[in-house]
């Protein structure tokens, strides 16, 4: 593969960014009811029809798209004074996000078919338990993908290449959705929060900022097939 053809993958992966956390922002805006308090509701909640759709192409297509733009960033800033932490960067956000996949596939797949069986009559679902190591890896999961998007925005501020403040807004998203939405949502109602996609948004915004830059330097993208020839 020539320069050329890395730099397009590596813009078109940019531009992935802005748009995994949109339609991330999308999947989180209606929050399910409280399984605990409200089981019909929540029945019927995630066994609709839009349920499985905001989750298939929101939490599940927006997780793997973000994974494409991080790499994508990664090796845009590869070449730049930042680009050790750049990598360590994209490794430790790729990873923590990939974990995150275990929990949306479950809850694309698995959830609305608990829903459906509780709607029928079957109660006794709601008594079902997932193993430990799911939650561990959902909480590895949290906890890299945060650092990950921090030192994102660390390199991004410090790599003298794409805007500074664009790698504020994109810590201080990482931030919102995070701690603010994932972790306080599930220590509070057990469900997202308005600060989940509002945390979303703002990685959004500096997704745009970042790929519209990132794109004019994608060019600089080394030629790995010279370099596998020497």
């Amino acid at each position: 593969m020539n320069s050329q053809n890395i730099s397009r993958w590596i813009r078109t992966g940019l531009w992935a960014l802005p748009v995994s956390w949109l339609v991330t922002a999308w999947s989180t805006l209606e929050p399910q009811p409280n399984q605990e308090k409200d089981p019909d509701a929540w029945a019927r909640f995630v066994s609709s029809d839009s349920y499985q759709f905001s989750h298939l192409f929101g939490s599940t297509l927006g997780t793997i798209l973000a994974i494409f733009g991080v790499f994508a960033l990664g090796c845009c800033l590869a070449n730049c004074r930042v680009g050790g932490l750049a990598l360590a960067a994209m490794v430790t956000a790729a990873a923590g996000t990939a974990l995150l996949l275990v929990p949306a596939v479950i809850s694309t797949f698995v959830t609305p078919a608990l829903g459906k069986a509780y709607l029928a009559g079957n109660e006794k679902v709601m008594l079902l338990e997932f193993p430990g190591s799911m939650t561990g890896a959902f909480l590895i999961g949290l906890v890299l993908a945060f650092l990950g998007n921090i030192l994102l925005g660390v390199a991004v501020w410090r790599s003298h290449m794409l805007p500074r403040w664009a790698g504020a807004l994109w810590a201080a998203g990482a931030v919102v959705f995070y701690l603010l939405g994932v972790v306080l949502g599930q220590a509070t109602t057990g469900s997202s929060l308005p600060t989940q996609a509002a945390g979303a948004l703002l990685m959004a915004v500096a997704g745009v900022w970042i790929a519209w830059s990132g794109s004019r330097h994608a060019t600089a993208a080394p030629d790995l097939t010279a370099a596998g020839a020497v």
